[in-house]
């Protein structure tokens, strides 16, 4: 990249009036240094050669030559015979080159934000680890996935496609995967989906975010699970809309509390097919009840079905949105879980009012999504792969289930309970001693492990301390590491 620039900054020095009473070859020495003291051209990187550096600057390549013979003999180049010019290694160098390193000042940025975008800044975002160490929640495994086939299907589609896939797409989602979809959620999840109506997005994280910023207004109000999903939370905060957390049993969200409830809202936040943290199914009664309560209130029913692929115990129940007959749900949906984060493809079965209002807002957040990948993956599930793949992973994955409960049981039974869910990617367990949340977290950290707390999920009082622990993306072999690691950061924390 280097050898091949054409170093468009150096031009400046040559037009800046203050350089003016230096020599040419002067100026483009001064400048070809500067860069390698402010470090954009760093040791080892090759320069251009002469002549295509001569022919950019509109100079001879005797002027190059005279400023490049100035930086070797200064010690900030290297030349080599048949390979070209270098940026010199350079662990000390005379104090006559030596620059003060300009500091810029500290400024709050905060007070330069929206309140919305404030709101942001204090919540942190959402942050998703690269590389996952045991027991990061929510991850997938992605060693098994057939990256061969999934290769093979996209060569397909750019030699079928050709240059039209490197254009921009439909911001509602390429028409093939909007079908595909549309057959999926109806035959697997008892959803009554049409392609028009299904909105193609990078996440469900963004699904949630259009949500919060197309139906609210600041100051609105939301009902919201507790625990609840901390990107749902953070989501609904940053638009400035109040949460409203209701309280989550075995069965799901109560119901009967947001029934009471005299505070309006604009809509409900759940994740009925497993409840995030707690693994709970919510419970048919209870969502005809909601269904029949956003009807009549005229408020949404904002349902993420973020991993319903992967039921380990009992059937699997039909979502929400399949029930509702009023055209009050939006039904969230994503391949970040069952497929690999880094497809970035997600989606929404919106109410036919909502379709166009939603897709033109989201050509003001990021315009569509990239059509080669959606087009992939419509191969990928009409060809019956995905449901294959995915089969494969629900046993990979109830495995290891299982063989996290008894690991957990076995090295830790002083410390945790296990609540085992029936479904997901991540299992809750419950602290039974005395340790504190936030210090076993931290010591567990120092270990290499990463434990996600929940207390900090809740946003209500008498809090259930406990850590959330994933297994998908983790082999039988780094579980039981990780576990027996684990137990020593808690036998180490009860002696001290």
């Amino acid at each position: 990249m280097f050898k091949h620039s054409q170093l468009e900054t150096v031009k400046t020095w040559l037009v800046n009036p203050a350089h003016a009473v230096m020599p040419l070859h002067a100026r483009i020495q001064r400048a070809i240094r500067q860069l390698i003291l402010d470090g954009a051209l760093s040791a080892g990187r090759p320069l251009p050669a002469s002549r295509a550096l001569a022919k950019s600057l509109g100079v001879s390549r005797d002027t190059i030559e005279t400023a490049y013979a100035q930086l070797h003999a200064d010690g900030f180049i290297e030349r080599r015979v048949g390979s070209g010019s270098f940026v010199a290694e350079m662990a000390d160098f005379g104090t006559r080159y030596r620059q003060v390193k300009r500091v810029a000042p500290v400024n709050d940025a905060s007070h330069s934000l929206s309140k919305r975008g404030q709101a942001m800044f204090g919540g942190g975002g959402v942050h998703e680890m690269l590389h996952p160490h045991c027991f990061a929640p929510g991850v997938p495994d992605t060693r098994n996935f057939p990256l061969v086939l999934w290769e093979r299907l996209g060569r397909q589609v750019l030699k079928e496609i050709g240059h039209d896939a490197l254009l921009h797409g439909d911001p509602q989602g390429t028409e093939a995967l909007r079908r595909v979809i549309a057959d999926y959620v109806n035959l697997e999840r008892g959803a009554r989906a049409t392609a028009d109506r299904v909105l193609i997005l990078t996440s469900s994280q963004q699904a949630m975010t259009l949500c919060a910023n197309v139906l609210f207004d600041a100051g609105d109000r939301i009902f919201i699970e507790d625990p609840v999903y901390y990107g749902a939370r953070r989501a609904f905060e940053a638009a400035g809309i109040e949460r409203l957390p209701i309280r989550v049993d075995a069965q799901g969200i109560m119901v009967e509390p947001l029934l009471q409830e005299q505070r309006t809202a604009k809509a409900v936040f759940l994740t009925p097919s497993h409840q995030f943290p707690t693994g709970a199914t919510l419970a048919l009664e209870r969502r005809l009840a909601l269904i029949e309560w956003a009807a009549h209130r005229q408020t949404w029913i904002i349902e993420d079905d973020y991993d319903s692929e992967f039921h380990y115990a009992g059937k699997p129940m039909a979502c929400v949105q399949g029930l509702d007959p009023h055209e009050r749900t939006i039904y969230i949906g994503t391949f970040t879980k069952s497929l690999f984060p880094g497809l970035r493809i997600g989606y929404a079965v919106l109410p036919q009012s909502l379709v166009k209002p939603m897709t033109i807002a989201r050509t003001l957040l990021d315009g569509h999504t990239a059509s080669i990948p959606q087009l992939t993956l419509a191969r990928f599930m009409e060809g019956g792969h995905f449901g294959a793949y995915v089969r494969m992973m629900r046993q990979i994955y109830a495995q290891r289930l299982e063989l996290l409960t008894s690991l957990v049981r076995t090295h830790l039974a002083e410390f945790l309970e296990p609540r085992v869910p029936t479904g997901g990617l991540q299992m809750p367990c419950i602290l039974t001693c005395d340790l504190d949340e936030q210090a076993v977290i931290a010591a567990a950290q120092r270990a290499g492990i990463a434990l996600t707390g929940l207390s900090s999920l809740h946003a209500l009082d008498k809090v259930k301390t406990g850590f959330l622990l994933g297994f998908a993306a983790y082999s039988p072999q780094e579980l039981e590491a990780g576990i027996k690691k684990l137990a020593v950061v808690f036998n180490s924390l009860k002696r001290g």
